[in-house]
Formats: C-alpha cells, sequence, structure tokens
C-alpha cells in the first residue's frame, strides 16, 4: 500500500554498489563474466547507475583485477556507469577504456585514512587534487566518497566539523557529488540531520549529497529517511545487501537496494527499479556466491514465490 509522507523528494536516484563495493568484499573472486551479467541484469531491473569496478592496484583489491577486462563488456549499457580510480595511474586506466564517471574514496578521520591509503587525511587529498582536475578536463563527472563520516573503530565518534572540513575540501577541488559514507554502520538519524544541517551551512548544496549506509545495527533505513527528509535524493544502495569495507573488519553489509525499493514505494517515491526483477537478480547472484542474500526484502519475496 502507497502511503505518502509530507516532505520527501518525488523520485529518488540510487547509485547501486554492488558490483563493486559488494563484490570486492569476497573471499573469493567472482568469475568476469559472472559480473558483467551481474551489472546488466542490474539495468535491466531499472538501475539508472550502476557503479562497475575500481581501477586499484591488484595487490590491493585482488577480487576487482579484472577491471580492464570486465568494462568494456558492460561500457555500452544503458546506465552511468562509474568507476572508482584511487590516483593518476587509476585514472589513466579508466579513461583508456571510455570512463566519462569516476570516484575517488577519501577519509574523514586520521586513521581510516592511514589504514586505507597509507596517508593522512591532508596527504590523501593533495593525491586528489589533479585526479580530480584532470578528470574534469577530460569532461569526466567526478563522485567523492567520504568514509567514517559517523564514527571510526579507532577514533570513536567524528566530530560533524571535522566531517564538514574534509567535505568543503573535495568540493573545492572540483568533485561533482559527494557520498557520506557511514562506514561503519553506527550512525542514527538525528546524527545524520545534524550533520546535513552543518554541510548546509557551510555552503555545500544538498543536491550535490549522496548517503552511504551499512546496516551494522540496523539503522540504515531510518537514515535514509532522515537524509530524505532534509532535501538527499541520491542514495547508495548494494543489490542484496552485498559488501562490507577490506579495511574497517566492523563493517557489515550495505543498504539492500530491494529494501530500500520496498521502503520508497511504500513512500509512493520513484526510483524507476522494477523490484520484482531486482530480487531476481540478487537471488541469481547469490546462488552463485553460494549463500542466501542478506537482504530482508529478497528473502521475504523469494520466500513468497516458493
Amino acid at each position: 500500500m502507497t502511503v505518502p509522507a509530507p516532505g520527501l523528494p518525488s523520485r529518488v536516484r540510487i547509485h547501486e554498489v554492488g558490483a563493486r563495493d559488494g563484490l570486492q568484499n569476497e573471499s573469493a573472486a567472482v568469475p568476469t563474466a559472472v559480473k558483467a551479467e551481474f551489472i546488466r541484469r542490474l539495468a535491466d531491473a531499472g538501475l539508472g547507475t550502476i557503479e562497475a569496478t575500481s581501477f586499484v592496484h591488484p595487490k590491493w583489491v585482488p577480487q576487482l583485477a579484472d577491471a580492464e577486462q570486465l568494462f568494456p563488456l558492460v561500457r555500452d549499457l544503458p546506465a552511468a556507469l562509474p568507476v572508482l580510480v584511487p590516483n593518476a595511474r587509476g585514472l589513466e586506466r579508466a579513461l583508456a577504456l571510455g570512463a566519462d564517471r569516476v570516484a575517488v574514496f577519501a577519509s574523514a578521520t586520521e586513521s581510516f585514512a592511514k589504514a586505507n591509503l597509507n596517508r593522512t587525511v591532508d596527504e590523501a587529498l593533495a593525491m586528489f587534487e589533479p585526479v580530480v582536475s584532470r578528470a574534469r578536463q577530460e569532461g569526466v563527472h567526478v563522485r567523492g566518497y567520504l568514509s567514517m563520516c559517523f564514527g571510526d573503530p579507532w577514533e570513536g565518534a567524528v566530530p560533524v566539523d571535522q566531517v564538514v572540513r574534509v567535505c568543503a575540501a573535495l568540493r573545492d577541488m572540483g568533485c561533482d557529488e559527494l557520498s557520506l559514507g557511514d562506514t561503519i554502520g553506527v550512525a542514527t538519524p538525528g546524527h545524520v540531520s545534524a550533520l546535513l544541517t552543518a554541510l548546509g551551512d557551510a555552503g555545500v548544496p544538498v543536491g550535490a549529497l549522496g548517503v552511504h549506509f551499512h546496516d551494522t545495527y540496523g539503522q540504515a533505513l531510518a537514515n535514509t529517511l532522515a537524509a530524505l527528509q532534509h532535501g538527499v535524493t541520491t542514495v547508495d544502495a548494494s543489490a542484496g545487501g552485498l559488501g562490507g569495507c577490506p579495511y574497517a573488519k566492523s563493517a557489515t553489509g550495505n543498504l539492500a537496494t530491494e529494501d530500500l525499493v520496498w521502503m520508497l514505494q511504500g513512500l509512493g517515491i520513484d526510483t524507476g527499479v522494477d523490484l520484482g526483477r531486482l530480487t531476481a537478480t540478487s537471488v541469481w547472484m547469490a546462488g552463485h556466491l553460494g549463500r542466501p542474500s542478506p537482504s530482508r526484502t529478497v528473502r521475504a519475496l523469494s520466500h513468497k514465490e516458493q
């Protein structure tokens, strides 16, 4: 039953991360052909933005070592296909294959910057500046991921003004869009509201923000609703709830795309996604991974069909 709530957007763009953020956390590499089929099925389900892969050194993320082989198999799909580029070399590899949307991956905390990038926060920003500049020169859309926006496994709670500072730096260097990451899933709705308010006060437009919640404590949908109430219209999610974070062991799965779509449909918010096709895709991928999907909606809908 669709029952709209006041003060919410009429449409939400889902930034699907399962093929990258999800599969990079698998213990074994998924075959390239299966990844390509996964992305094709996600596009067929109506997802208009699907993060395809990461042009990172295979030593660091061996599960995505096939980026050069995968991207040509999917780049002609009718969807935006952003790719992660950790540095200038990764950007050049992506540009050589015709990528027109890239993302860089920063941290709001020193501990995670050291663990993930082996740099301080400011050293990482300095590394990204020429990458973003070069991408913009090539007419490429740039997303800036910001991890640990709400809590850090080493440092604990992250001050709001610390997050705002790094967000402003990413915007100033030319990022078109920012994704606020609750990497270990500790955010609650009031914290989300406080950060979005502070970013607005600092001049960061809400239209440039996306949110990326993990469901470690079961708060991802509540946090998403708080973000929607603030005017956010881009939400990251992962088909079937795949993913975590290889550099923060307390991070569990991403918000499941199916759970998000179920809530948004109930609120009368358009996503363009066919929930039945999406659920079938996650059931199919779960079969390849050899385990059931953690998504509650996938489990409920696939159980009904049996």
